[in-house]
């Protein structure tokens, strides 16, 4: 599977030819490099694990200076494994750009959601309110979470209060517009997970078969 990691730079728009406005997603793709290989023989199955970005010195502990300088690279910050069919197709310390990718091409792009702390029924989970006027004490609070004797408990999965976002968010069959080689750039059609500066995965889009 081809894959590449990234940070979202931000949201801007293209035109086409035609003088279309297609909204794009700026996303900063690599260079990544093969820290190592898996196969099926010494790990059960077939991957590379690849790093992103150069981790800062003082935050390096002696397990992740050895693993890393085994492969001759910089300490990575973010480390990440991708599935692959053939391991023998890559070599250890081999960088992996956003060439791997073309425009046209379609991706699923998964990030951490934006946070948005503790949040009510109504914000979390599009409830209705309650009436408004003639002294309601029911205005967003949340409805009956209870039942007669029987079960006589709060069924799993009702729909509360809580925390709200930061969560590993999936957009499936974005278009890349362009690609950009020289400053390793992706500009997807449309809107991916996460805040600016977030960290995000790009994967080749996988379609079933109808």
């Amino acid at each position: 599977m081809k894959g590449i990691i990234g940070k979202k730079i931000g949201m801007t728009q293209v035109f086409t030819e035609e003088g279309k406005v297609v909204p794009v997603t700026v996303v900063e793709a690599g260079p990544i490099f093969v820290t190592q290989i898996k196969t099926t023989e010494t790990d059960g199955y077939n991957a590379i694990q690849v790093g992103f970005e150069n981790k800062k010195k003082n935050h390096i502990n002696k397990p992740e200076q050895g693993h890393f300088e085994k492969a001759g690279l910089d300490v990575k910050k973010y480390v990440q494994e991708f599935r692959v069919e053939d391991p023998s197709a890559f070599s250890i310390g081999q960088e992996i750009k956003v060439d791997v990718f073309a425009a046209g091409q379609t991706v699923d792009v998964t990030g951490t959601s934006k946070g948005k702390g503790h949040a009510g029924v109504i914000k979390r989970w599009n409830s209705s309110r309650g009436p408004m006027t003639h002294g309601s004490k029911h205005r967003r609070r949340p409805g009956s979470i209870g039942n007669a004797s029987y079960p006589g408990r709060v069924v799993k999965g009702m729909t509360m209060s809580g925390h709200m976002g930061h969560a590993t968010s999936t957009v499936q069959n974005l278009e890349i517009v362009s690609i950009d080689v020289e400053r390793n750039l992706l500009l997807i059609k449309g809107a991916v997970p996460g805040p600016k500066k977030g960290l995000v995965t790009v994967t080749e889009s996988v379609k079933t078969a109808k």
